[in-house]
């Protein structure tokens, strides 16, 4: 019995779960490791991010005969004037709409209202109250906004954070850009033999997986992005740019995304003018259509393989255990664990499949 996978299986669940326990009984003894990982994380994360996005023009450069240091500088540079032109371009335009829209917040809240009212008209023809769903919302707003007023220092403390996660960010994705043909070999360089290509497979495989999903995420979103703008400008739905970025960095998450980008178009077209609400759907059918048919299997493949409904429980788990940065890492740590078990399985079917060889040649002689 003990040789059965699923046995095995057992035992390694109950061993990880008795070293959690332990874990969470000793935090203290964590903590200042806890501490460091917390401090460090959200630099790597974004280091990494930057990494995978800028990645190809530096492998394009170097293909070309560019040195790596240069190469280096050109990615900086080139990021650098990328946020330049951003600034001096999207920005004002931005800035505008913004300020559009704040001093039209109070017409807007007097036609959200009257439309409110109208529903509720028909509350009793309803499955739900929606009364209750805004003031629980609106309970949650206040809560929001007395706590933030309540903790400075806690604001403060955040400010200093975010300061240092700026000042981390450049440094950890230098060194990836100049090192990072050296992280896989680094880490497997204790093992030998064949554990030591398992590993080297697996991180390759986890390295070609989240390449995949980040720079094709975040391609597809931005083609999405400008598809969207293109349609909500054409139709002169106001505040077309904010709602095309919005739906830029929703569409990161995949399937709930879109559908969260769509509400506030929908709301802002209903109040400008009803008849829009028609066209901003059919612009966003259409940019899904495009996305999901043409752009996405082109851009990204097959590479993850991940079921709709897969896709779907994971974002909203996540969603509720991390919230929006949850949601927004959910699939591609989904994918790596999902990368690292079909490794792991298929290390052991191999090796099981040597064992029994090795065993019918002894057999035989």
């Amino acid at each position: 019995m003990t040789n059965k996978v699923w046995f095995q299986t057992g035992i390694a669940i109950i061993i990880t779960l008795l070293i959690i326990m332990l874990v969470i009984r000793v935090q203290v003894v964590f903590e200042p490791a806890l501490t460091v990982v917390t401090t460090i994380f959200v630099p790597l994360l974004l280091g990494g991010l930057l990494y995978y996005i800028t990645e190809p023009i530096q492998r394009l450069l170097e293909r070309r005969g560019v040195g790596r240091l240069t190469s280096i500088l050109a990615v900086f540079v080139i990021i650098v004037l990328v946020l330049t032109a951003l600034a001096m371009v999207i920005v004002p335009m931005v800035t505008q709409q913004v300020q559009n829209l704040i001093s039209r917040a109070p017409a807007i809240q007097n036609d959200i209202q009257d439309l409110f009212n109208v529903i509720l008209s028909y509350r009793d023809r309803l499955p739900i109250d929606p009364q209750q769903y805004v003031q629980d919302a609106l309970d949650q707003g206040s809560q929001m906004l007395s706590n933030l007023a309540s903790n400075a220092f806690t604001i403060l403390t955040s400010t200093v954070s975010i300061l240092i996660t700026l000042i981390l960010i450049p440094f950890f994705f230098f060194f990836m850009l100049k090192d990072h043909e050296k992280f896989i070999p680094s880490m497997v360089s204790p093992f030998s033999g064949t554990t030591k290509q398992f590993m080297t497979e697996m991180m390759y495989d986890v390295d070609r997986t989240l390449r995949a999903f980040i720079q094709g995420q975040m391609l597809v979103s931005f083609i999405l992005c400008i598809i969207l703008y293109i349609g909500y400008a054409i139709i002169g739905l106001d505040y077309a740019l904010l709602l095309a970025i919005f739906a830029l960095f929703m569409n990161l998450i995949p399937f709930i995304g879109p559908w969260v980008a769509f509400l506030p178009a929908a709301l802002l077209a209903v109040i400008q003018d009803p008849i829009l609400l028609l066209w901003v759907s059919g612009i966003t059918l259409i940019a899904q259509q495009i996305e999901s048919n043409l752009i996405t299997p082109n851009v990204m493949g097959q590479t993850l393989k991940l079921h709709p409904l897969t896709v779907i429980t994971v974002v909203l788990a996540a969603g509720n255990i991390a919230g929006f940065i949850g949601m927004l890492i959910a699939i591609p740590t989904y994918a790596v664990v999902k990368t690292i078990i079909q490794n792991i399985w298929r290390y052991r079917t191999n090796l099981r499949k040597t064992m029994l060889a090795e065993a019918n040649d002894a057999g035989t002689e």
